[in-house]
């Protein structure tokens, strides 16, 4: 079975960064594309970013292009997700997945999730 991990989450002001981390384990978790989701209170799980097996990126949600990126060391098997310039609108809980497979497909793909970290962006 395939362990995620998240860690990095925390209180932010509008405008700062944050980086989330998480660390990828077990069966099949080197073969797998990982990405990185976030859900709000009434709301429907939302894809963010998606990085394949040879590092090629999928990006889900506009609303992230040009201040989330998403990266992997592949020594180690974690993936990370860089925030910049966070907006209230971004605070979430946000999971890191994995797909099982080395492609970024639809976000239905996505099977094996992490706990959850909360991010709050607040003045």
């Amino acid at each position: 079975q395939l362990q995620l991990v998240e860690s990095g989450g925390g209180v932010v002001q509008p405008g700062d960064s944050l980086k989330l981390s998480c660390a990828a384990s077990g069966f099949n978790s080197r073969d797998s594309a990982l990405g990185w989701f976030r859900q709000v209170p009434g709301k429907a799980r939302e894809g963010i970013l998606c990085i394949t097996t040879s590092g090629g990126v999928r990006t889900y949600a506009d609303s992230v292009q040009g201040r989330f990126t998403i990266s992997r060391i592949y020594t180690n098997n974690t993936v990370s997700l860089q925030m910049n310039s966070l907006q209230p609108e971004d605070t979430a809980v946000y999971y890191c997945a994995a797909t099982g497979v080395p492609w970024c497909g639809p976000t239905s793909d996505f099977d094996s999730w992490g706990q959850g970290i909360q991010v709050t962006v607040s003045s």
